[in-house]
């Protein structure tokens, strides 16, 4: 049987202090808890699509420490495919730390450690299983050598979605340009097109830029704001609104919402983007309700079933 959603992506163990507020540079705080979960944004958009009922299967690298070993006896608990994940000798897995304030807002470091070894090679290894899928989810958490070359392996075989994440200004271009749908949060457009304060209101803008630079479709998720897209045959953006609450945690929103919408475009095919985003949205707007990463996105049966049918 193929598998549906196929993610190339990172692992990170997640290290997270809560705090009363972000401190500022230099500054000590004395925080109120902590947690070690696990995250990393491959993996994070594969458990989202997975606690769905997705079909889900993730190329990926793992630390040849506890972590690494715990972690993929996690990755299968979810019922993920997890044959193209390997666990690397003599390499840690890798680590984030995290920081959450009081309001919801969060500051992260990452270590990559072994992520940093997907290889295309492991791609090769995984092709049968790559090429199978209606859907392929990749980030920038990882080498993106091995990322375009996952691109390219898969180009007309399905849907593609590139994270900008985490982001920087200049991103090899043939990776927009491999990708079926590029997807950034405010903050990262900011740093990819040089617009400071990104909001709706000039949204636009940043669209305009990153279409230049050779993607195809593009959605800036806005927090709170919800969500723009566009294509590239049909520039005028759509704003996709989503109903407002109060965050508990907002770590790995957006890493829900590409896990959310990847499940739809896989499942739902009929639907419009607007409306795969829409719903999308809705399982972001669910996770934030609920601190942790993994742990606080919704399961098909905490949804409301309008979304699944």
């Amino acid at each position: 049987m193929s598998t549906s959603i196929v993610v190339v992506g990172s692992c990170m163990i997640d290290f997270t202090s809560y705090s009363p507020r972000l401190p500022r540079p230099g500054e000590t705080l004395i925080g109120t808890e902590f947690k070690r979960t696990v995250g990393g944004k491959g993996a994070n958009q594969c458990v989202s699509a997975a606690k769905l009922g997705g079909e889900t299967a993730l190329v990926a690298s793992l630390g040849s420490d506890i972590f690494g070993e715990e972690y993929l006896d996690l990755l299968k608990s979810h019922d993920i495919n997890t044959n193209h994940v390997k666990l690397r000798e003599n390499v840690s897995s890798g680590i984030a730390h995290i920081t959450v304030a009081e309001n919801g807002e969060n500051s992260i470091v990452i270590i990559l450690g072994a992520n940093a070894l997907l290889s295309p090679r492991d791609i090769d290894e995984a092709q049968e299983t790559i090429k199978k899928a209606s859907v392929l989810l990749a980030q920038f958490e990882t080498g993106l050598h091995a990322t375009l070359h996952a691109l390219k392996l898969y180009k007309g075989c399905g849907i593609s979605i590139v994270n900008g994440a985490p982001a920087f200004a200049n991103p090899n271009p043939e990776i927009l340009q491999n990708c079926d749908i590029f997807c950034v949060n405010e903050t990262e457009a900011e740093l990819m097109t040089g617009i400071e304060r990104l909001t709706l209101e000039n949204a636009q803008s940043a669209l305009n830029i990153l279409f230049k630079k050779g993607c195809n479709t593009v959605i800036i998720t806005l927090g709170a704001s919800g969500a723009v897209f566009a294509t590239k045959i049909s520039q005028g953006l759509t704003h996709v609104p989503v109903e407002v609450v109060t965050p508990v945690d907002t770590t790995g929103a957006g890493d829900a919402f590409i896990g959310a919408l990847g499940f739809f475009l896989a499942y739902y095919p009929q639907l419009t983007l607007e409306e795969q985003i829409r719903r999308a949205n809705q399982v972001a707007r669910q996770s934030v309700l609920k601190p942790g990463t993994q742990s606080s996105f919704p399961t098909r049966k905490q949804l409301p079933e309008e979304l699944f049918l």
